[in-house]
């Protein structure tokens, strides 16, 4: 009786932690008392697996006092074993609940790499917003452990009225029940998230999902050794994904001599060798174009991919897929594995021996993530970031320096260069903004939507930025990559409108640019690399997941974005996002999805065992 007591309370406080997560996050998601229900419902299988994890240790002190009669220990245990799981499990509920808005799913280990630097990882939020949640999970702890120390007062000693040897066949019968029910049964598909999801609206499938299982589900199923991704046999997944990435090199990158390298004009460019700045637009998808006018009318002025797609939702991921032409993964960040990551081909790395110096600007913590270490390992010379400016200016922001300061230190280094076009030496500056991000904290407010405002402060410093080096003479050479790291959840924006949420843009601008063209093939972040080496008529043969979207190799157009275990891939005839823990379509818009799932999953497969081979 006591340990199906404890067992219960266990169960109710998972299905108050639902109902509390739908309450929270209600706004944009609208529900009625039915799909509350539903949710509970669904959800219950997930529960009381989930449970049963938790129902081990008392079961195992349980069995000890049959045989040892040491009542005040065992007690002391039961009490901060209790202890502990109620705070964990308060964090647990909190954080899922807190996250969801930002993230769009629930709570998994991935939250633990921000952990590594805090302050960083706090920027987004105000101290209020922190005081409530830690006041909230402190309510909580102390109202989970209030449950279990009401069937801990009966301890479970005081109960036995079986003869010893009884009891424990008893309790040893019940183990394999146990191990059954926390794998979910008998047949061969153990316990998974997916179990929980019933419905078209994700939100409902979410709320359904245990955030604690969720957690430990996902810390047991990282990158790991890549079997996860194995869905076929090397040669069929080989022959799936020879059109989407070609291996000849792209017909502008033939292979050349030294000397026919640097006298090589490009078509589309006025300049051999322009510097070149790589922006990367923090959070900025083509959502948000409508409050950018300054971006718009930038786009008549230069190269403008009007289909290029985001790979991933995350900064991290997004700087290695522009800068390196590298996949995202959907449980792993490579720049946080820096014996991976400095594998990488990069665009800093290769324009390192077309004697470019290379520098790297972000008014925040560079070692937020890792970046510090990827950026150095894979060429980047000179970083400048936070630690570089006044305490004034560190503290602009919440994230760090804001906008039109480090706007005002890029454009300070450009202006420095030689306008000697025939010096040899060029330079490759890089880029990432902060402040259109949460908490939205920018010095102007033209809209009264914090988030639309923070995008229109973005744009005026971008067209400020623009029309001052247009007067200077280091423009006329000069060639400027503007792309965002990511798209956002944003109002009724998000992973279920894939198209929208991840749809960012990608231009191509500055003196150095021949005329303006608009390009429609549809192409992925992680065709920058090898399209802007070969505007510059650079080999990129290194950057084997980077297309030249301007060749005649480019034939078949994809894009790939992922996120948590999800895969997105678009091509010609639509477009399929597939959840590989639910292993089901979160959204299938194509007359056959199940080809593109094939293909999908032949790209999953490729990219993964690439990573896991370096």
């Amino acid at each position: 009786m006591y340990l199906l007591k404890t067992y219960l309370w266990t169960v109710v406080v998972f299905i108050i932690a639902k109902v509390a997560f739908m309450y929270y996050n209600q706004e944009g998601h609208d529900y009625s008392w039915n799909d509350l229900c539903d949710v509970v419902r669904h959800g219950l299988s997930l529960d009381l697996s989930t449970a049963l994890y938790f129902i081990i240790f008392p079961f195992l002190v349980v069995l000890v006092s049959l045989w040892w009669n040491n009542e005040k220990v065992l007690r002391r245990l039961l009490s901060i074993y209790y202890v502990v799981i109620s705070i964990a499990f308060a964090l647990a509920f909190v954080a899922d609940s807190s996250l969801y808005p930002f993230w769009g799913f629930k709570l998994d280990a991935s939250c633990l790499q921000y952990l590594e630097t805090p302050t960083e990882a706090m920027a987004s939020v105000s101290t209020g917003y922190l005081i409530m949640r830690l006041l909230v999970i402190g309510i909580a702890a102390v109202l989970i452990y209030m449950g279990y120390h009401a069937p801990f007062t009966l301890h479970p000693h005081t109960l036995h009225t079986r003869p010893k040897i009884i009891q424990t066949l008893i309790y040893v019968l019940l183990i394999p029940l146990i191990v059954i029910g926390i794998r979910g049964g008998l047949d061969e598909s153990t316990t998974n998230i997916g179990q929980v999801y019933f419905s078209q609206n994700q939100f409902l499938n979410h709320a359904a999902v245990n955030p604690v299982f969720s957690f430990l589900f996902s810390l047991d199923h990282q990158l790991g050794d890549g079997n996860e991704y194995q869905f076929m046999s090397d040669e069929e997944c080989a022959a799936l994904v020879k059109d989407v990435y070609p291996s000849q090199p792209s017909t502008l990158n033939a292979p050349l001599d030294s000397a026919a390298l640097h006298s090589k004009e490009p078509s589309t460019l006025n300049s051999n060798r322009p510097n070149i700045v790589i922006i990367l637009l923090e959070s900025c998808g083509e959502q948000f174009a409508s409050v950018m006018p300054r971006l718009q009318q930038l786009k008549q002025e230069g190269i403008w991919f009007s289909q290029c797609y985001g790979n991933s939702w995350r900064t991290d991921r997004g700087t290695v897929c522009t800068l390196s032409g590298y996949p995202s993964f959907p449980a792993t960040s490579v720049m946080k594995i820096p014996e991976k990551s400095r594998t990488l081909p990069s665009i800093a790395r290769t324009l390192q021996k077309e004697h470019y110096t290379t520098s790297f600007l972000y008014g925040g913590d560079i070692n937020f993530t890792n970046m510090r270490s990827y950026l150095v390992a894979t060429g980047w010379e000179q970083l400048t970031w936070k630690a570089d400016y006044s305490r004034e200016e560190q503290h602009s922001a919440e994230w760090g320096v804001r906008d039109d300061i480090t706007f005002g230190t890029l454009y300070d280094r450009i202006t420095q260069l030689p306008t000697d076009t025939l010096q040899q030496e060029r330079a490759l500056f890089g880029y990432s903004t902060l402040s259109s991000h949460e908490p939205w904290d920018v010095p102007v407010k033209k809209l009264d939507d914090e988030v639309l405002n923070a995008f229109t402060y973005l744009d005026q410093c971008l067209g400020d930025f623009i029309d001052k080096l247009k007067a200077t003479p280091q423009w006329d050479n000069l060639l400027i990559v503007l792309t965002a790291d990511h798209g956002i959840n944003y109002k009724d924006i998000d992973e279920q409108q894939p198209l929208k949420r991840n749809h960012i843009p990608l231009l191509m601008v500055g003196g150095a640019v021949k005329e303006p063209l608009i390009v429609t093939a549809l192409c992925n972040q992680t065709d920058i690399s090898a399209t802007l080496l070969g505007l510059l008529g650079l080999p990129h043969d290194d950057f084997r997941f980077s297309r030249d979207v301007l060749s005649e190799s480019y034939r078949y157009p994809t894009a790939v974005h992922n996120y948590y275990n999800a895969q997105l891939l678009i091509d010609s005839t639509g477009y399929i996002l597939y959840d590989f823990d639910a292993q089901r379509f979160i959204v299938s818009q194509t007359a056959d999805p199940e080809r593109l799932l094939r293909i999908n999953k032949a790209i999953l497969q490729t990219t993964t065992n690439d990573l896991m081979n370096r």
